[in-house]
């Protein structure tokens, strides 16, 4: 073995090594900011050797030094700025955005393979290389395609409920023929590329009618996904060039991303296949009969609402996505910070499918200096809730929903935040609107719930306030 390829073996080792062990301090909130920097360095490492052995090996001309560079600092210049001015609202939509153009390059990797090596004469791909160029190809297109849609459902481009059309069923089955039978063509010997090409195209599609039935209840675990597809690409595409760094940089994220999926699936009491086939977030599974309760909904104002919480001992504090959707993540840490002034006891209770992506609330809070050790899992707060004086909900709705517990309703079986087991509840909500699955809240109607009707950064800010008149 030469020295750079030496060289280049040793940084990829690294590069590996870097990302295992900032996966692994990702596990707490603690340390995940350290995490995410070095698996970054990793990369980093990986890129520079993968660029130092192109350059030795003399293998780019002047013109794909050019390109390559363009291309270096256009993806730089487009990460930063994206980092910098992307809204906390906006995360979800940015995830699903990478885990498109993750997908999609690991896709261009391998077409761009097959044809190198199609255009050499008398040449033929053997299968060690042409099985995982396929998978690459289908799993990075359904990931590119599946991922804009969904990018395009959060941010209001297109509709976030469930769309079906006529024989939609139909046509999965078509394309899902069109991919298997193309790919096991392609696996026997054969080498043509009209027939990656049709392989191709069917991918692409069946990444845009798998996402279109998929409903906003599901994004957590439909980005969860797609981020999993994204790594197994990318590993593939490391098997077609040879790349170790690639195959374990890519196997981490697809591991790390399936197993993420599973647990968020549990923690809404569905399995992967039956949000696959989609259709919740529109109510539509609600038996008619079990649906409403009845009873009376009672208002408060900032001033009934700061009584309660300013004589409160232990305050319980449940975001949800309408906290993210008023940006009112330093409002709620203000507020958390003056009730601990008064010799409360403040946790925050997340729910594992809060928001719109896995951890959403965690990283919310984390911007305003929340401190991580007041953020608690659904698993390890809800015991707390009966010690609760008051249980303080900002914007959460499907995961309060003590329907939930009942047969019958749109999310029967799902794990809920035992909110409505506190001695007291305060609901602070923009209107009485439904949440993804489209089903009443039964919280709103318990005897011990109160509704703050408002904008959750307004009624925050005018919370905190109060109590701080209050108590002068």
């Amino acid at each position: 073995m030469s020295t750079i390829s030496t060289v280049t073996s040793l940084a990829y080792l690294v590069a590996a090594a870097s990302f295992v062990i900032g996966l692994h301090l990702m596990n707490s909130p603690a340390s995940a900011r350290r995490g995410s920097q070095l698996s970054s360095a990793g990369m980093a490492i990986a890129v520079a050797a993968t660029i130092a052995r192109i350059a030795y090996d003399g293998l780019i001309t002047p013109t794909g030094w050019a390109v390559l560079g363009a291309g270096t600092l256009l993806g730089a210049g487009v990460g930063l700025r994206s980092a910098y001015t992307i809204k906390m609202t906006a995360i979800p939509q940015l995830v699903s955005l990478f885990n498109a153009v993750g997908g999609g390059a690991a896709a261009l990797v391998a077409i761009a393979d097959f044809v190198r090596l199609t255009g050499v004469p008398r040449a033929s791909i053997v299968p060690s290389v042409m099985v995982p160029t396929v998978l690459d190809v289908v799993i990075g297109a359904v990931t590119f395609t599946g991922s804009l849609l969904a990018a395009g459902k959060l941010q209001g481009w297109v509709p976030g409920r469930p769309l079906v059309f006529p024989g939609v069923r139909l046509v999965n089955i078509l394309l899902a023929v069109v991919v298997l039978g193309g790919g096991a063509y392609l696996f026997s010997g054969a080498d043509n590329g009209w027939v990656l090409t049709a392989v191709l195209l069917a991918a692409l599609a069946f990444g845009v009618t798998m996402v279109l039935p998929i409903g906003g209840a599901d994004m957590p675990v439909v980005i969860s996904m797609l981020n999993a597809l994204t790594g197994t690409a990318v590993a593939m595409a490391g098997f077609v060039i040879g790349n170790s760094a690639l195959i374990i940089a890519g196997a981490l994220v697809g591991a790390s991303g399936a197993i993420l999926t599973k647990l968020m699936a549990d923690a809404m009491n569905r399995s992967i296949a039956n949000i696959v086939v989609g259709g919740f977030g529109t109510g539509d599974a609600l038996d008619p009969g079990a649906a409403a309760i009845g009873g009376d909904i009672r208002q408060i104002g900032a001033a009934d609402a700061a009584i309660q919480l300013a004589y409160a001992s232990k305050v319980i504090i449940v975001p949800g996505y309408g906290l993210a959707a008023a940006q009112a993540q330093h409002e709620v840490a203000q507020l958390a910070v003056l009730l601990q002034e008064r010799g409360a006891d403040v946790s925050f209770a997340i729910h594992p499918v809060a928001g719109r992506m896995p951890g959403h609330m965690n990283v919310l809070l984390a911007e305003a200096n929340v401190p991580y050790t007041l953020l608690k899992e659904m698993d390890e707060i809800n015991p707390e809730f009966p010690q609760a004086d008051v249980a303080l909900v900002i914007g959460a709705n499907d995961v309060t929903n003590p329907a939930a517990r009942r047969a019958g309703t749109a999310i029967s079986g799902m794990p809920i935040l035992d909110v409505d087991r506190a001695k007291h509840v305060i609901v602070i909500k923009r209107s009485m609107g439904h949440g993804y699955a489209g089903i009443d809240n039964e919280l709103y109607t318990d005897p011990k719930t109160e509704m703050f009707l408002a904008d959750a950064k307004t009624g925050l800010a005018e919370l905190t306030a109060a109590i701080k008149t209050l108590v002068g």
